[in-house]
């Protein structure tokens, strides 16, 4: 039986979630070695973005404004990803928790390039 929604019924969904559903969105992308190191600073404590492990999240009136920080594969196509990651990103955020984004940024801040022996261990 459901119970009928009252006018006062809220859903408050943890920011940790919410950067827990933006990371793993982002490393499914082809081309995303793994994320970035998060600016931080005295400017993101008082603005108390909620920021972790390459992205930083704001959420004002239930629209979420995302910035990713990746390291990038050296043989991936920069723009490609930056695009894929966008979708990828928007889409969970619209399918899994049912709001809206009003942008995703990407940064990429540096691009991977695998040692010899790296080489050699993936064929």
């Amino acid at each position: 039986m459901v119970t009928p929604r009252h006018p006062n019924d809220t859903v408050t969904i943890a920011p940790g979630v919410l950067l827990t559903i933006v990371r793993l969105a982002t490393l499914d992308v082809a081309g995303v070695v793994r994320m970035g190191n998060t600016p931080g600073g005295v400017d993101r404590l008082f603005r108390r973005v909620p920021a972790a492990n390459g992205v930083q999240i704001a959420v004002d009136e239930g629209t979420v404004t995302a910035h990713l920080y990746v390291v990038a594969n050296a043989s991936a196509n920069l723009r490609e990803m930056g695009v894929n990651i966008q979708k990828s990103v928007e889409r969970s955020i619209r399918e899994i928790l049912g709001m809206k984004t009003h942008s995703v940024n990407i940064h990429i801040e540096d691009v991977h390039f695998p040692t010899a022996a790296q080489s050699e261990d993936a064929q």
